[in-house]
């Protein structure tokens, strides 16, 4: 598999954990690229049984394709886990190194990375990690915005989110 077919398959599993068909349009938005170029890639994909692909109707990832996205979820996950844990990197400078890092190969590497790390199951964002069969193991998480006054919890995880704070001359 290349590693544009792992980055879309990824992509399909974030999206579709909302829903269970995925639009072209959805896929096209989290890849940066034209919905033609997502259709194209639909196609080798459901050619090699990995994705359900009907035009105008969307995308389902296969049983197999599914436990291949979640491999690699879980590698990348992994590996964020290693960089601040083991290399002291910041949580907010792990994504992009993880990015490059999850389409290693070695399945041995990666079980004896999990073995190393003494198995997490959630990684520096508060994401779960899928488990070597592709289970994902939540826990109950709530928004720090929607949490009952005065009520106690532990912070679990950080997105790192998008915009600009713009200052207000008076």
């Amino acid at each position: 598999m290349t590693l544009s077919e792992e980055d879309y398959l990824k992509a399909i599993y974030h999206l579709s954990r909302d829903q269970k068909q995925v639009s072209t349009n959805a896929i096209a938005g989290k890849m940066d690229t034209k919905a033609s170029s997502v259709t194209d890639m639909l196609k080798k994909l459901s050619e090699k049984d990995l994705v359900n692909y009907k035009k105008y109707q969307g995308v389902r990832l296969t049983e197999t394709g599914r436990k291949q996205a979640a491999m690699i979820v879980r590698k990348h996950r992994l590996w964020e886990v290693f960089l601040v844990e083991k290399l002291h990197f910041s949580w907010d400078q792990v994504h992009d190194i993880a990015e490059e890092l999850e389409h290693i190969k070695s399945l041995s590497l990666i079980e004896k990375l999990d073995t190393f790390l003494d198995h997490p199951r959630f990684d520096p964002h508060g994401d779960p990690i899928p488990d070597k069969d592709g289970n994902i193991h939540s826990m109950d998480k709530v928004l720090i915005a929607s949490a009952v006054k005065e009520s106690m919890g532990i912070v679990v995880g950080v997105k790192k989110l998008n915009f600009r704070i713009s200052a207000i001359s008076r």
